[in-house]
């Protein structure tokens, strides 16, 4: 089955200020990049905008009429870092809209996964506010939609932009049946995610946050991920796999300012697709969150793109790549303090 994205010019329309982090080009850079070298045969998704029913899944009536107030004005707050144009709304709704159709093309199984590339972004939208230039949740509403029109009862959420996506721990921070793994900088906005922070009630053990150190490189980041995410899937056994993309771990982004390059977001999806794999292969959704230098978010997003699609004609998994020795003991060393706390909760480690 082939790989699809979401795309639609619509998402060009919220203009939260010319300097703003956030801008239009983001995305018309990634645009250019498609049409200029698209990475492979790739099936094109045409987003709808997501009813009131479905934003109501996540966000409370008075919010989502808070941003659609936004249409009556040529520029609002929402919260400090995130303004609104008069047709910003209409770019996030569809922005829950285009994951929604996604949710439904690979449940169809018309692909076996879909980048949504879509904005604003979602991971810190809150069920009442707005937050760090997030205006709905794109990923919770699609988590509760797919549970609730495809009854599936285990999800799973991988947020692996710098930022900690406090939005979508949240959502699920009590539930059993969406887990949540999450890789950041706590120095970083919202400057939540502890380690300790792993659930609560029956969600106890279902939520997994890794605050990493600045200097993590690709090596370090994908050996963590092979040690922690790696036995986290095998024991929740996934129905679908959700990603919240954010590239702002890139080394050339002005305010991640990780050593990332974009051949390790490649290398990373690649491992993402690999754990799929060996986990039943559930659908994999993909939704665009940070990323702000614009040549090196277009250079990301085609590196995951050909992950994508190399992945989905891999007969078998490919061989691991070689990891640099000091980066691995590093990531071995937080891999062990992870095991160490979610160890008593007897969810994925026993």
């Amino acid at each position: 089955m082939l790989t699809a994205i979401v795309r639609d010019d619509r998402y060009l329309e919220h203009m939260p200020g010319h300097t703003h982090p956030e801008h239009p080009s983001r995305l018309r850079a990634v645009h250019d990049m498609l049409d200029r070298d698209p990475p492979g045969p790739l099936l094109h998704i045409a987003p709808e905008l997501a009813m009131l029913k479905e934003l109501e899944r996540v966000h409370t009536p008075a919010y989502i009429k808070t941003v659609l107030q936004t249409a009556a004005h040529p520029f609002t707050n929402l919260a400090p870092d995130t303004p609104a144009c008069a047709k910003s709304y209409l770019s996030a709704w569809l922005a829950v809209g285009g994951c929604l159709r996604a949710v439904d093309a690979l449940m169809e199984k018309r692909c076996a996964a879909v980048f949504c590339l879509v904005r604003p972004p979602g991971h810190h939208a809150q069920p009442d506010r707005a937050a760090g230039f997030c205006f709905f949740n794109n990923l919770g509403i699609a988590a509760r939609y797919a549970a609730d029109r495809y009854r599936l009862s285990r999800i799973m959420i991988v947020d692996w932009d710098i930022h900690h996506g406090n939005g979508l721990q949240e959502l699920f921070y009590a539930s059993a049946g969406t887990s949540y793994f999450s890789t950041h900088d706590a120095l970083l906005f919202p400057y939540t995610g502890a380690i300790e922070e792993a659930g609560t009630g029956p969600g106890t053990g279902y939520t997994v946050n890794i605050p990493m150190p600045r200097s993590f490189g690709d090596d370090a980041v994908l050996h963590l991920y092979r040690h922690t995410l790696g036995p986290f899937m095998r024991a929740i056994r996934p129905e679908i796999v959700l990603v919240a993309a954010g590239f702002d771990a890139h080394h050339d982004d002005p305010i991640g300012r990780s050593p990332m390059t974009a051949a390790g977001f490649g290398r990373l999806a690649r491992l993402v697709c690999e754990l799929v794999r060996e986990n039943g292969a559930p659908p994999l959704l993909l939704a665009l969150e940070g990323g702000y230098h614009i040549r090196a978010l277009a250079a990301c997003v085609r590196e995951v793109l050909c992950s994508l699609t190399q992945a989905e004609n891999a007969t078998g998994a490919p061989p691991a790549s070689p990891l640099n020795a000091e980066a691995s003991a590093a990531a071995e060393i937080l891999a062990a303090k992870v095991h160490a706390v979610h160890r008593p909760h007897g969810v994925w480690m026993p």
